[in-house]
């Protein structure tokens, strides 16, 4: 069959392709097209059945799709590309160096005269162990346990989101570090709980990013239903879909408490917002692919979302 390539938004035609059998799947379309066009490579193109239909999987054929005899498929460029560890791992390690600048009181970030000095709270020293820990795990995390089913994301993303993390770790980092920092008002008893909350949500997402990773054989795309193993921490598998979202806000609320500064009150409920996002839509996703999925689950909150 001949299938014609137009452009998803100008609908212009951007070249044929000849005698391709209807068994042909959409990666090796990319293949073929990156042949005509090499400055596009297969992470940077996509392709649909209509203008505005889904992008369609690499895995689906001609055949699957319907296109006739002479088929018509929409190309859209995704734009220069970055691997998705190269992302994680310039969004974390970012946070841990910026809080540290604060910290440490570098020259020109408060008043000259604090240039170097240390806080006398104890809780300012614990709450940079504590960020430190939570980004360097998250580092460790994407080196050893993350797989990744998506391997690239289009780069102008990267620093919107690393816009995000850095930001945030500085306005907290300020605050947090300030020579006129206020430790929080019911002193040790609300640090300790703080710290307890933080310390056992980053050992609950930890797990469930474990759990993660033994539901994904490497090199493999293949999903099954998350449920709980022997750890105890991935028993919230009963009860949300996305428990390690849940892990990560409840560090955060562990970490506001700690640190009573309102940047880490808002920073924790603007990634619950994004993150409950997320959960949703894997939450649909997995009652879809799974007839069998558990219907009293939630996406991210027990009972409630």
């Amino acid at each position: 069959m001949e299938l014609q390539i137009l452009d998803s938004k100008t609908k212009q035609k951007l070249c044929t392709l000849e005698r391709i059998s209807s068994n042909t799947t959409i990666d090796s379309i990319k293949e073929i097209y990156q042949r005509k066009f090499p400055n596009y490579y297969p992470e940077r193109q996509s392709f649909k059945s209509s203008p505005k239909g889904k992008l369609l999987k690499g895995s689906e054929t001609l055949s699957e799709l319907n296109l006739g005899a002479e088929g018509v498929l929409y190309f859209k460029d995704l734009g220069p590309q970055v691997g998705w560890s190269t992302v994680f791992y310039c969004e974390y390690t970012g946070p841990l160096f910026v809080y540290l600048l604060f910290y440490f009181r570098l020259p020109y970030i408060y008043d000259s005269k604090f240039a170097f000095t240390s806080s006398p709270d104890d809780v300012v020293h614990l709450a940079a162990i504590c960020h430190s820990f939570h980004y360097m795990k998250r580092v460790l995390e994407t080196k050893f346990v993350h797989r990744f089913s998506h391997g690239t994301m289009p780069i102008k993303n990267l620093f919107r989101n690393c816009s995000y993390y850095w930001s945030f770790a500085a306005w907290m980092a300020y605050y947090i570090n300030h020579p006129l920092y206020t430790p929080a008002t019911f002193g040790t008893m609300q640090i300790c709980s703080g710290l307890a909350v933080f310390v056992l949500c980053e050992l609950g997402n930890l797990s469930i990013h474990l759990a993660f990773r033994s539901l994904r054989p490497s090199g493999s795309t293949q999903r099954k239903i998350p449920t709980a193993t022997g750890n105890p921490f991935t028993l919230l598998f009963n009860f949300v879909s996305c428990p390690n979202y849940t892990y990560e806000f409840g560090s955060w609320v562990g970490f506001a408490v700690m640190t009573q500064t309102l940047p880490v009150f808002i920073f924790a409920f603007v990634g619950f917002g994004q993150m409950a996002i997320w959960a949703l839509a894997k939450h649909r996703n997995y009652k879809k692919e799974f007839s069998n999925y558990p219907r009293s689950r939630k996406a991210i909150l027990p009972i409630v979302l």
